[in-house]
């Protein structure tokens, strides 16, 4: 896929464009939403990222269109799964339901900044040594297997090292100050604990990035692909927080289903890796022609259909449960 600076600018300034507009409501009026009002901004969300995925299938054809919609369902559903993470730092952080959006808003823009750089980074890494689909291919497994157990190691990095870090260096309040994130005390200039979640959740999610972006690479190497996937799927992710509120407990089976998906990836990755092997120790450096290839509906189809099973049968469950 071969993508024009103009179309990578217009891309940049449409999607700076969105951001913008979102700040700044977020600014001017920094409340908890209503569930209705969420939900507008979530389907609008979505709709907006359908309606691009069906623009770069018309442009660029079935096959590319098909990469951007099971690159931004696999990012989507795995920053469903963040959100879970989101909710314990801002118990933990005992942010008032008013200024949370605020609180995400800022993190979710640091996290696309810091993806941004990442995915480039990645890229570039990729097209120099091939080889590293490999490490990214065991790496997916390995965190399919992960998935399955409760994810403190991220809560514990976000929280712990960065949490004791900024407590040494800056001078942090113990008190809120509206949704400031400084404010003054006894004529001193000090940062309040809202500074300190906007950077734990924004951190929390370039943790969270270090399985996602391997995963999307998995599905397509095209850098606009991933990089517009990502955006898409972090749009919206504030006002999807406050409209699942208790629903996301319900989803008790979404870690597996996002387990089976991951796993699904790796091993593409890696036979895809054996396809185009360059590595002396195996198969003496040459290809390995006879690896099945997973074509690009297969994988979709494993995606949507793992997604769906996994969000029924949560469901299912707490039904018969009685969990509301």
């Amino acid at each position: 896929m071969t993508v024009s600076p103009l179309v990578w600018t217009a891309t940049l300034v449409l999607l700076g464009a969105i951001l913008a507009v979102d700040l700044l409501v977020v600014a001017r009026r920094p409340r908890e939403p209503t569930l209705r009002e969420s939900a507008l901004w979530v389907s609008g969300y979505i709709s907006l990222a359908v309606l691009f995925g069906l623009l770069i299938w018309g442009a660029y054809g079935p096959s590319t269109g098909a990469k951007f919609f099971a690159g931004w369902l696999t990012e989507y559903s795995l920053s469903v799964d963040n959100l879970f993470v989101f909710m314990v730092i801002m118990s933990q952080f005992r942010v008032p339901r008013q200024f949370q959006q605020k609180a995400l808003m800022i993190g979710i823009v640091l996290a696309l900044v810091m993806r941004g750089a990442f995915i480039a980074l990645g890229a570039a890494a990729l097209n120099a040594f091939e080889w590293l689909f490999y490490l990214f291919g065991f790496f997916l497994v390995y965190t399919a297997v992960r998935l399955i157990r409760p994810r403190a190691a991220a809560v514990d990095f976000a929280e712990g090292r960065l949490i004791r870090w900024a407590e040494r260096v800056l001078p942090v309040t113990s008190e809120y100050d509206g949704a400031y994130l400084t404010t003054r005390r006894a004529g001193r200039l000090q940062v309040t604990p809202m500074l300190i979640v906007m950077l734990a959740l924004g951190t929390t999610d370039l943790v969270f990035a270090l399985d996602s972006i391997p995963a999307i690479f998995g599905l397509t190497k095209a850098a606009y692909l991933v990089f517009t996937a990502n955006v898409f799927a972090l749009m919206g992710l504030r006002q999807l927080y406050f409209l699942l509120g208790g629903l996301l407990s319900r989803l008790v089976y979404l870690s597996a289903g996002l387990a089976v998906v991951l796993g699904f990836i790796g091993v593409k990755l890696i036979l895809e890796a054996l396809r185009d092997n360059e590595l002396p120790f195996i198969n003496g450096g040459e290809h390995i022609e006879s690896v099945p290839q997973i074509p690009i509906w297969l994988s979709l189809g494993v995606i949507i259909g793992t997604l769906a099973v996994a969000t029924v049968a949560s469901l299912a469950r707490s039904a018969r449960a009685g969990v509301r």
